[in-house]
């Protein structure tokens, strides 16, 4: 609740912008985040395996989750959200 009472705030918000709610964003969230997990998942312990990230322009090989998460392009809200906590570590 805010200080004007019982009155919601006021959200701006893009032209374009989805304002999905529910159920379906919910599992929408859920299948993001799980695709960012198993990007970095097969890097972690003693077998951990190298990435080969392709950018158009740059090769790079990497075991590294960070330096896998910063080459990744995001832009699922709750992905890239998951992406900058992982960035803020």
């Amino acid at each position: 609740m805010n200080s004007f009472g019982m009155r919601p705030g006021i959200i701006l918000l893009r032209e374009g912008t989805d304002t999905s709610q529910g159920k379906a964003q919910l599992i929408s969230n859920i299948n993001a985040c799980q695709a960012i997990a198993d990007i970095v998942r097969t890097t972690l312990g003693p077998r951990g395996m190298d990435k080969l990230l392709f950018d158009g322009r740059e090769v790079t090989i990497s075991n590294d989750g960070a330096t896998i998460m910063k080459k990744l392009e995001i832009a699922h809200p709750a992905a890239k959200t998951l992406l900058d906590i992982s960035m803020s570590q």
